[in-house]
């Protein structure tokens, strides 16, 4: 599977309550901090829910 590494560039202040529990359950909790993730369709689907707050890349 291939892996991503996911990095916050904005923050969560004043965004909806859901946006910040999907950023939380991604493992990102300041700014400018990365995890690793596995590309699976659950991952994939929450990045897009907060794409506008994260920078993804392929590794």
């Amino acid at each position: 599977m291939k892996k991503i590494k996911v990095t916050q560039v904005k923050s969560v202040i004043d965004r909806p309550e859901r946006q910040k529990r999907t950023m939380a359950a991604l493992g990102l909790k300041k700014m400018h901090a990365s995890v690793e993730k596995e590309a699976t369709p659950q991952i994939l689907g929450m990045i897009t829910k907060v794409n506008h707050l994260v920078k993804v890349e392929e590794l």
